[in-house]
This record gives structure tokens, C-alpha cells and sequence, in this order.
């Protein structure tokens, strides 16, 4: 019983919202934007740095595989710059980087590309490394446990529910994020919600096995 403390608090409006910056940090990013047009690779490198590390982290929660989540990141920062001369700059840099990535995650667990963390490493002769910014063992513990059961959800789910309550994204981006109507992002997410809190106490009455090595 006293694992009960470990469920997540998974509530409307939890968490920063990581993609709607304040209205000098949107300007900001359109005048990076322009800068970046015009061949300056420094503005580029700070939006690179500004969005690198929370895309990384959404996409780990997508993929569950970090290298392959950097991976992803990676290609979707290239796929941004190779598009700057269509973007719009009234919009905000942070949606658009999104949806470039979850197309992309989207498409890679499409194709079935599921090989294991473990199992990439080993390919490469090291040891894996697993998260993104949890540096106690007890919060990796916890977020072990939060992915795989965040794995179990059908993936429309499990990506409105990692873009709201872990990335803090509201309904509209979300929408904007995914190209579905906000009625539909607030239908999912409470189903989704619904999902992760019956199959996370499956989990503490062990209905359900807990992870070794399911990336």
C-alpha cells in the first residue's frame, strides 16, 4: 500500500506550458528565424539550444529509446532549417518543431524500428544510458515505471497524453501539433487519462509486469 504515493498526479494545466513563450521570446524567435534565413548559423545554434533539450525528453516518452530520440531530434532541428524559407514567422517555432518530431517518432514506430536500448548499445560496444533529466534513482525508478505504462496506451493517446501533462502543452497546440480539432485532443486526453490510471493501478496490484528491457 505504500507504493500508492508513487501515481503520477496526472491533472488539467499540470506542469509549464513548454511551447507558448511570452511575447518577447516569440518575437525573439521570429527575429532568429530571419537572422537564420540570412545564413546566420549562430541564431540557428540558439534555437537548436533554446528547444533541443524539451523535444528530446518528449520524444524519449515518445520512443521510449533516448539515442533514438536524439536521433529524431536531431533530424527534426535539419528538417526545420531546410524549411526556414516557408516558415512563417508570426508562428511560433516551438509547435512547429513538434509536429515535425511527432510525424517523425510517429513514422519510426510505424516501420516498426523497435530494436532495444540494450540491444542498440550493445551494437555499439557501450552500456545505455536511459533518460532524459532524472538524476536520482528513485525518480528514474519512477519514470521507468511511468514509460511503461505509458507504453500500453494506443499511440493517439499516448502522445496527447505525454504533450499534456508531461510537456505541459496546452489543448490548442496540442491540436496544432497533431493537425485534430481541440474537441478531439479534450475527448482523447480524458480517455487517455482514463487508460493510464486504470493500467497504473493494474501495475501496483501486479496485473501487469514491470519493466527490464522493453524499449
Amino acid at each position: 500500500m505504500e507504493r500508492e504515493r508513487l501515481e503520477p498526479e496526472v491533472r488539467p494545466g499540470d506542469g509549464p506550458d513548454l511551447t507558448a513563450p511570452s511575447e518577447r521570446e516569440a518575437g525573439h524567435d521570429a527575429w532568429l528565424v530571419e537572422q537564420a534565413r540570412r545564413g546566420d548559423q549562430a541564431a540557428f545554434e540558439e534555437i537548436v539550444h533554446r528547444y533541443e533539450r524539451r523535444l528530446t525528453k518528449a520524444l524519449y516518452h515518445l520512443v521510449g529509446d533516448i539515442e533514438v530520440a536524439r536521433d529524431i531530434a536531431q533530424e527534426s532541428f535539419l528538417r526545420f532549417y531546410q524549411a526556414l524559407h516557408r516558415f512563417d514567422a508570426s508562428r511560433r517555432v516551438g509547435p512547429w518543431l513538434f509536429r515535425i518530431a511527432v510525424n517523425l517518432a510517429t513514422d519510426w514506430r510505424r516501420r516498426g524500428r523497435h530494436l532495444s536500448t540494450r540491444a542498440r548499445a550493445q551494437q555499439r560496444g557501450v552500456e545505455p544510458t536511459s533518460q532524459v533529466g532524472y538524476p536520482e534513482a528513485d525518480d528514474r525508478a519512477l519514470a521507468e515505471e511511468v514509460r511503461h505504462v505509458l507504453n500500453q496506451l494506443p499511440e493517439p493517446y499516448r502522445l496527447v497524453l505525454v504533450l499534456r501533462e508531461l510537456e505541459g502543452l496546452p489543448n490548442s497546440e496540442i491540436a496544432a501539433i497533431t493537425g485534430r480539432k481541440e474537441a478531439t485532443i479534450r475527448w482523447r486526453l480524458a480517455q487517455a487519462r482514463q487508460m493510464f490510471k486504470e493500467l497504473w493501478h493494474a501495475r501496483l496490484n501486479g496485473h501487469i509486469s514491470h519493466p527490464k528491457d522493453d524499449s
